[in-house]
C-alpha cells in the first residue's frame, strides 16, 4: 500500500478567536476572571469558525485496541488476553469508557488494529494479531504502518462525515504504556528512566524491565528520523491508526480531545505527519505517567484537568468534556454588559 502524503493543515479560524476574544471582554464578569474557560471557549470558536461557537453536540470517542509483543518482557501487571476481554467489554458498553462518556454525552466505538485473538465485529480494520516485541524486531512492516495509519484516517472522515464535531481517541492494550513511551523518548530526546512509569501498576521490578525494553527499543530507533518509520519500528497497529486518526481530524478541520499517554505519543507522532495539527488538538488530562508530561510539553498543551487518572481507554478525556461545555456555554450563552444593562469597569480601572 502506497502512502498518501498529508495535505497542509489549515489554522483554525483567527478572526473567530478574535472575535470570541473582543466577547469574553464585554461579557458581565472581569475580564479574565473565567481562567482557563476563556481560553477554551476562544479555541473552540476558532475552530468552528463561528463566535459565539456552537455547543458541542456530538461527541465520538474512537478506542483503538491492539496488542504488542513487547509484553513477552514483562513489562505489564496484566496478561495479554485481557486486551481482548476489555476490549468487548467496551463494545458491550461495561468499561470505564462506557460508563463516563454516557455521563458526559458522547458516543462510544471501538476498532480492533491488533488485538492478538479474533476480537469480533469491530475488526475491519485490523492489520495484524499482536504487534512485534519493540525491545527486539520492529513492531509492523512498512506495509502494515501505512495501513494502519490510513485505517485512522478513514475512520476519522467517517466519524466527520456522521456528523461528528469533537473526537477523542482513546486506547485499550496491555503494554501500550511501554510502546507510548518509547516514541515519546525517541521524539523529545528524553532517557529511559525519565520517561517509564509504572502502567497499570507494576512494581519496581516490573518498572526496571519496562525501562530496560524501551532502551532496548530506543537503541534500535536511533537511526530512524521520520515518523512512518518510528511506528514501524517501535510502535504499533494501534499507535499508528491513532496518529493517523488525530492527523486527519486536523485535515478535517476538527477538535480532538486528547486523552492520556497512548494517545498524546500518537499526537507527538501525527504532528510530524501533518505540522500544525496540534492546534486542533487540547489535552484532556495531565496522567501520572512521565511521557505525558513530557509530550504535553512538546506539543505545547496543558491538561485541563489533573485527576490522576492513568488508565487509558479516552476516560481522562471524557472527564473533562463537560469542562469544554461549559466554556462553549459561558461565551454563548452570557449576557453583554450592554445587553444586561450592566456597569462596565470603571474607567478609572484601566488607568
Amino acid at each position: 500500500m502506497d502512502f498518501a502524503e498529508f495535505p497542509p493543515v489549515s489554522p483554525p479560524d483567527a478572526t473567530a478567536a478574535a472575535a470570541a476574544r473582543s466577547r469574553q471582554d464585554s461579557l458581565t464578569k472581569p475580564p479574565g476572571s473565567l481562567g482557563r474557560l476563556e481560553e477554551l471557549s476562544v479555541w473552540a470558536a476558532a475552530c468552528q469558525g463561528r463566535c459565539p461557537p456552537k455547543q458541542f453536540d456530538r461527541v465520538r470517542v474512537v478506542v483503538f485496541a491492539g496488542d504488542h509483543g513487547v509484553t513477552r518482557e514483562r513489562v505489564s501487571a496484566y496478561p495479554v488476553e485481557v486486551t481482548a476481554q476489555m476490549a468487548a467489554n467496551i463494545d458491550h458498553g461495561g468499561a470505564a469508557i462506557n460508563a463516563l462518556a454516557t455521563a458526559a454525552g458522547a458516543g462510544v466505538r471501538v476498532v480492533d488494529m491488533a488485538i492478538d485473538a479474533e476480537a469480533g465485529d469491530f475488526s475491519a480494520y485490523k492489520v495484524r494479531r499482536g504487534s512485534g516485541d519493540i525491545s527486539a524486531e520492529d513492531a509492523l512492516t512498512a506495509e502494515e504502518t501505512v495501513a494502519a495509519v490510513e485505517a485512522g484516517r478513514r475512520i476519522a472522515d467517517g466519524e466527520v462525515d456522521a456528523g461528528a464535531d469533537l473526537l477523542i481517541p482513546g486506547d485499550m492494550g496491555i503494554g501500550n504504556t511501554t510502546v507510548a513511551a518509547t516514541l515519546i523518548a525517541a521524539l523529545t530526546g528524553a532517557e529511559p528512566v525519565e520517561a517509564v512509569g509504572h502502567g497499570t501498576g507494576i512494581d519496581d521490578a516490573g518498572w526496571a524491565r519496562k525501562t530496560a525494553a524501551v532502551r532496548d527499543a530506543l537503541f534500535r530507533a536511533r537511526a530512524v528520523s521520520d515518523p512512518l518509520g518510528l511506528l514501524r519500528c517501535c510502535g504499533g497497529a494501534d499507535l499508528a491508526a491513532l496518529a493517523g486518526f488525530c492527523a486527519q481530524a486536523a485535515i478535517r478541520r476538527t477538535p480532538v480531545l486528547l486523552d492520556g499517554l497512548a494517545s498524546t505519543a500518537a499526537a507527538l507522532v501525527a504532528e510530524r505527519l501533518a505540522p500544525g495539527a496540534r492546534a486542533w488538538w487540547q489535552a484532556g488530562h495531565r496522567s501520572p505517567e512521565p511521557a505525558h508530561a513530557l509530550a504535553c510539553a512538546a506539543l505545547g498543551l496543558e491538561p485541563i484537568l489533573d485527576l490522576r487518572m492513568r488508565l487509558g481507554e479516552g476516560t481522562g478525556a471524557a472527564v473533562a468534556l463537560p469542562v469544554l461545555r461549559a466554556a462553549v456555554a459561558s461565551l454563548a450563552s452570557m449576557s453583554t454588559f450592554a445587553e444586561a444593562g450592566v456597569s462596565g469597569p470603571a474607567p478609572e480601572a484601566h488607568g
